[in-house]
């Protein structure tokens, strides 16, 4: 600016502050790639990583479809044992002795005397088969 200003050279003269920008150089790094072998390390590790944790799952849904075949094996083994039971029971019905003599009596079947005697000829005998009992040979005997 002019020292002179509006014909006073006493006033002071106003410098404006203007603010100066002082332009840096920012230096930047570069990092370096990963050399070659450095990356196939970690690609290999990743992969390894990779196959344990795909032989643990294998592994955990193997386990998870014996244990389901087995939980199946057990309900049907519970069904064939309920099945059972209740055959038992019938059974233990059907054999019982009152019910057996009431079915014999039904078909025409009457219980046998104690002193009855079996008719001739229905009986084995030693006479009639032509051989006496101390001839038969059993195998302790030579």
């Amino acid at each position: 600016m002019p020292a002179y200003i509006q014909g006073n050279l006493a006033v002071e003269q106003r410098t404006e502050n203007k603010v100066k920008v002082k332009e840096t150089k920012k230096i930047v790094y570069r990092n370096k790639t990963l050399p070659v072998q450095e990356k196939l390390l970690y690609l290999f590790t990743v992969a390894v990583c990779v196959v344990v944790a795909g032989v643990i799952i294998w592994r955990y849904a193997q386990i998870y479809e014996i244990s389901s075949s087995i939980q199946t094996f057990e309900k049907k083994i519970a069904n064939l044992e309920a099945e059972n039971s209740i055959l038992k029971q019938k059974v233990d019905a059907l054999s019982d002795h009152q019910r057996l003599e009431e079915e014999a009596r039904s078909r025409g079947y009457s219980v046998a005397d104690p002193n009855q005697t079996k008719p001739p000829g229905t009986g084995k005998t030693s006479g009639t088969s032509g051989q006496s009992v101390a001839s038969k040979k059993t195998k302790d005997q030579p």
